[in-house]
């Protein structure tokens, strides 16, 4: 790996299963909470949509524009990561092995990098709203308070919730490269759709107004990304440590994996070419 940082590996994958274990959970109780979050998700996602298609001047057109900005693009990454993140917690909980396990390796990697932007970007979301985008005036409407509060905040919680509950590892440094290179696709899209649609997603963005702070911005924004990749990895180091090295608990498991047909047929392969070779 050091030699080619970018290969895959060829070692076991996750054999303790990190990903679907919690030293305070039972997989069963990992796997509720986790689709718990993503069905709020989803409903939040889907209940913005609606109310803006009824409610907005423009109807449907202010919908189809949440998907411009990248507080809505991270939130739909939130529900999915948790949906998947559930399916493999259940599949390890009843059978002992998760589907993740029977994944190729590459669909592995992307796993754990999509892991990554789970526990940073919602942070970055959350700090740029409430730092410059919000005006410091509540919202008039029950409405954009709770929707604003659940992209805006509960983001972190949910991205709180993987550092601390789950025995995930520590990310890799080279996951550093690809939360740079979204965030640089999001710019393009960014500046993709003012030229198709007309407007900017965030004001800050606009050279227009902005002037050369754009660049500062843009840079500032990934600089403070990495820095809290640097932050999410600390707080999954130590937990690691005051968990497992401190107090012991190494996590709650499933029992052994089951048996299928098709682990039987090996097996019974195996051992009549054994008798044979004895």
């Amino acid at each position: 790996m050091v030699r080619n940082p970018f290969k895959f590996g060829t070692d076991l994958w996750d054999p303790s299963h990190r990903f679907e274990t919690s030293w305070l959970l039972s997989p069963w109780a990992l796997f509720f909470c986790r689709a718990l979050i993503s069905l709020y998700a989803f409903t939040t996602l889907v209940f913005v949509l609606a109310y803006q298609c009824i409610n907005s001047p423009n109807h449907c057109g202010a919908s189809q524009a949440q998907f411009s900005y990248f507080t809505t693009l991270t939130y739909w990454g939130i529900a999915f990561y948790f949906l998947f993140a559930a399916l493999h917690t259940f599949t390890y909980a009843r059978t002992g092995r998760p589907l993740l396990d029977r994944f190729p390796r590459p669909l592995q990697a992307l796993h754990s990098a999509y892991y990554t932007t789970i526990v940073v970007y919602p942070f970055v979301v959350t700090i740029v709203y409430w730092a410059r985008l919000y005006d410091s005036h509540w919202y008039k409407l029950t409405y954009e308070g709770w929707s604003n509060i659940s992209q805006h905040a509960l983001n972190s919680v949910f991205a709180f919730f993987e550092i601390v509950i789950p025995r995930t590892d520590t990310p890799p440094p080279l996951h550093i490269l690809w939360l740079i290179f979204v965030l640089a696709l999001y710019l393009a899209l960014a500046y993709v759709t003012e030229a198709t649609k007309g407007f900017y997603t965030y004001d800050f963005l606009d050279p227009a107004k902005q002037k050369g702070w754009v660049a500062v911005y843009v840079f500032g924004i990934a600089i403070g990304c990495v820095i809290l990749f640097g932050v999410a990895w600390g707080l999954i180091r130590l937990r690691k440590w005051v968990t497992e090295t401190k107090l012991g608990m190494q996590g709650k498991f499933a029992g052994p994996p089951k048996m299928t047909n098709e682990d039987r047929e090996i097996g019974g392969k195996e051992a009549i070419s054994l008798r044979g070779e004895i």
